[in-house]
């Protein structure tokens, strides 16, 4: 299937790994031109070289923080029109809410929530002018199936979630979707530090714990970023016009409700 974009732009937050990387490479075999951010230059550059080879797009590699001002400025200056723009930043640490104090909670609103608000208010009014635009938050299962250490990231993405239900019924009327992805069980370095802190809880192994986690899935096994890519390429695409303000979860299968 053709999916329609190529030739757009698109800035991919947090793709030097993981799913961030798995959505710039899906997007770049469609023939989008990306930039790409995330906090180290040298695993970031690495992915820009990956990208470049394996697709023969133009890649930009912009390392900065996207959770602070300046990283966002220096973003937006690479890709100041984006036609696509996918919402990526690292989770909080898991742990008890007891140990948490106001600046925790800060920070991790900051990076989950406040920060794809203000690139979206950076960006979405040139998509609308455009007439094109497609903006997908990587957010969490945990949106829809909270997961007790996670505290921080359950509050900061739901409210996140909540700003976009509003947003996303304001921008479709001008071809410009919002919708937000929830990753299950990936295993990044984000479900490994999940994973060994759990495990040193539970006074068991990294790798037992890891193995005990993978049986709960359905789908018998972790998902991978490319898969996880290629969804995000689809909400990305002219053919996903007509889905907006929409919570997707790629998750095997964990999910246990019936909506």
């Amino acid at each position: 299937m053709d999916l329609g974009i190529r030739g757009r732009t698109a800035l991919v937050c947090a793709a030097s790994k993981g799913l961030g990387k798995g959505c710039a490479i899906a997007l770049a075999k469609e023939g989008v031109h990306v930039v790409i951010t995330a906090r180290g230059r040298e695993a970031l550059e690495a992915a820009a070289v990956e990208i470049r080879a394996q697709t023969g797009v133009k890649v930009t590699a912009v390392a900065g923080d996207i959770t602070t001002a300046e990283g966002r400025a220096q973003a937006l200056a690479a890709c100041p029109n984006p036609d696509i723009l996918v919402n990526n930043a690292g989770g909080p640490p898991p742990g008890d809410f007891r140990d948490w104090s106001r600046e925790h909670w800060l920070k991790a609103i900051d990076a989950n929530m406040l920060t794809p608000i203000e690139l979206i208010k950076a960006t979405v009014d040139g998509m609308i002018e455009r007439r094109f635009g497609r903006i997908v938050n990587i957010t969490s299962s945990a949106v829809k199936a909270p997961i007790a250490e996670l505290g921080l990231s359950n509050g900061a993405r739901s409210g996140l979630t909540g700003f976009i239900a509003g947003l996303a019924r304001k921008t479709a009327a001008h071809n410009v979707t919002i919708n937000n992805l929830l990753p299950g069980r990936f295993w990044t370095d984000r479900l490994r530090a999940t994973t060994e802190h759990n495990a040193k809880r539970q006074g068991k192994s990294t790798e037992e714990a890891k193995q005990a986690l993978e049986r709960t899935i359905p789908a018998g096994r972790f998902g991978t970023a490319e898969e996880f890519g290629d969804y995000c390429a689809f909400l990305c695409s002219a053919r996903a016009s007509y889905v907006t303000a929409q919570n997707v979860l790629i998750d095997g299968g964990m999910y246990p409700g019936t909506f």
